[in-house]
């Protein structure tokens, strides 16, 4: 029982495959336009493609398919995956662009902070999509 399942949930595991794929992507883009290898692009917010996209679209995708269009599971997985992409192209990307304008700030003042912000959380909505579409693939494929 317990691990078993989750070992066998294919549901679940569409949707770690497409975030898994996706923080690859991130990882390979970085080494093609930066020249460099980047391994924190593995765990890291934001880029090219969200990795958050992908994890849900995989998983309503896969739900879709198992269980149909027309089920409840469905509709509440697709309002999740909403909400998501939303907060990852939107919430989560003015706070990136909020901490950037206060990195800049503190540059020319005499205050410090211990670090910087981060200022890579968030998505443009082409990072959202290239995610959904990655993830949708994957969730219908697996």
């Amino acid at each position: 029982m317990g691990i078993h399942q989750l070992i066998e949930n294919r549901i679940f595991w569409a949707a770690i495959i497409a975030w898994l794929s996706a923080q690859f992507i991130k990882v390979m883009f970085t080494i093609i336009s930066e020249k460099k290898i980047d391994i924190s692009r593995m765990y890291g917010a934001g880029g090219m493609p969200s990795s958050h996209s992908a994890l849900v679209t995989a998983m309503t995708a896969n739900i879709g398919k198992i269980y149909g269009l027309g089920e409840p599971i469905f509709a509440v997985c697709c309002v999740f995956t909403m909400i998501v992409m939303y907060d990852a192209a939107g919430v989560r990307r003015a706070a990136g662009k909020q901490a950037k304008a206060i990195n800049l700030l503190f540059m020319h003042t005499d205050l410090k902070f211990e670090e910087q912000l981060k200022e890579l959380l968030g998505h443009t909505p082409l990072q959202v999509f290239c995610g959904a579409v990655l993830g949708i693939a994957i969730g219908c494929f697996f």
